[in-house]
């Protein structure tokens, strides 16, 4: 399961010298051609919302999901309730990050989500989906 916070949805449009010209459509399509070699089926999600997030790491748990990859946007640096999730459902989380947020502004260099996340991939632009999937394929 590939969950996306919010502004993910304007990605290709939003900030591209930070976030690169790829639509979160584009990067799906990656991830399921990638998934396919690795005979894994994606399931790739956007919301805005923090409490749809929280809902999807729960159904996670409960629909027998290998592992989920978070970008979870700004919520990654706020969200004590993503935290909590992922550390109450027991499944792999692998935190992806397109940008490097210790790179940037210094709000951005506390994650919750990586205080119970297994790995994390950033820096790597639309790219860092991809080796994140690869790092969950090998768990």
């Amino acid at each position: 399961m590939v969950l996306n916070g919010p502004n993910l949805n304007l990605l290709g449009t939003r900030e591209p010298e930070i976030y690169g010209h790829d639509t979160l459509d584009d990067i799906a399509a990656r991830l399921v051609a990638r998934g396919a070699e690795l005979g894994i089926e994606i399931d790739c999600r956007q919301t805005n919302h923090e409490g749809m997030l929280v809902d999807w790491l729960h159904e996670a748990r409960e629909g027998g999901v290998h592992a989920v990859l978070l970008n979870a946007g700004a919520y990654t640096h706020t969200s004590i309730a993503l935290l909590d999730a992922i550390k109450a459902i027991q499944l792999p989380v692998i935190e992806v990050h397109l940008s490097d947020p210790e790179a940037r502004e210094s709000f951005r260099h506390l994650s919750y989500v990586g205080m119970a996340a297994v790995d994390c991939v950033k820096g790597l632009g639309p790219d860092s989906y991809l080796v994140a999937l690869d790092r969950a394929a090998a768990l």
